[in-house]
Parts: C-alpha cells; structure tokens; sequence
C-alpha cells in the first residue's frame, strides 16, 4: 500500500485514525506519520506493551485477557476500540501478538499476530495472522504492514 495514497485518502475525507500497539511498539505509528502533513490524519497512539496499559487505559477488561490472552481476536477488537474511543478518533487500530524469537505457544507460535480496526460508524474486523518466522523485527515489520493494509482496506483502497 502507498502510505501516500492512504494519507490523502484520510485528508480528503476528514478522518483521524489512532493505535493502541502491543508487540510493533510504535511501528504502526511510524509508518502512518512517514508522510508529511501527517498530524492532519494521525493525532496519536499507545504503546500498551503489557496488562496494565491495555486494562487501565485501553479499557481492555480483565475478563477478556483471562478467557482469551493477550493475543487474541477479543483483545485486539478491545484494544481498538478503547483507542479510538480514548482519542475520540474515527479509526481505531491494533496489534497485538508473539513477536519472539521466545514466548510463543502450540497455539499461539511466534509470529501470531492479531490486528484490529475499529472505527465510528461501527465497523469492526480482526485479522490473525501468522507469519511463521522467528526473526523479530521481520514479525513486527510485517505486523505493522498488515495494519496499514487493513485500514486501507476499510477505506477501499485494497
């Protein structure tokens, strides 16, 4: 996707989009604002790395994190939506996953990611993804690439 086409897209239409990132730690974020003119479209994020960012400032509920784990569908649909409700944005945004090369699981391998977007006019979708590498910095670059491509996805650009 040409973060370009996509920062224009948002301009034209008068639509701010925010994050709540766990594992890509600001990547989406970096690559959202690499355009110019950015902060007409991004007015920013959160880095919810552990429990607490994502309970008592996200509003992810507690119940959601026991029954389900921190990367999961539930989660990161929570994650989005307590973003964009926080920055009373259009679009929320979210990752959540096992970045590695450690801390993954059978079910849950190094890799898994679950991304989010939540946005005003109640739309919602997640995406699992699983990128089946234990090189960190290529999970989270592809995360953060699969982030970009699901919002311009909701916006029609795919």
């Amino acid at each position: 996707m040409e973060l370009e086409k996509l920062a224009k897209t948002l301009t034209e239409r008068g639509l701010t989009v925010v994050v709540a990132e766990a594992d890509t730690a600001g990547y989406v974020g970096h690559l959202l604002c690499s355009v110019p003119g950015a902060s007409r479209y991004f007015p920013g994020g959160v880095i919810a790395y552990g429990r607490q960012p994502k309970t008592h400032v996200l509003g992810v509920r507690e119940e959601t994190l026991r029954r389900h784990g921190s990367v999961s569908r539930e989660t990161a649909l929570e994650m989005a939506e307590g973003v964009r409700r926080l920055m009373d944005a259009d679009i929320g945004i979210s990752t959540t996953g096992v970045a590695g090369p450690t801390g993954g699981s059978p079910e849950k391998p190094v890799g898994t990611f679950w991304i989010a977007l939540s946005a005003r006019d109640g739309t919602q979708r997640a995406q699992e993804h699983r990128f089946g590498s234990g090189e960190r910095m290529a999970n989270k670059e592809k995360a953060a690439h699969a982030a970009v491509r699901l919002l311009a996805g909701y916006l029609g650009l795919d």
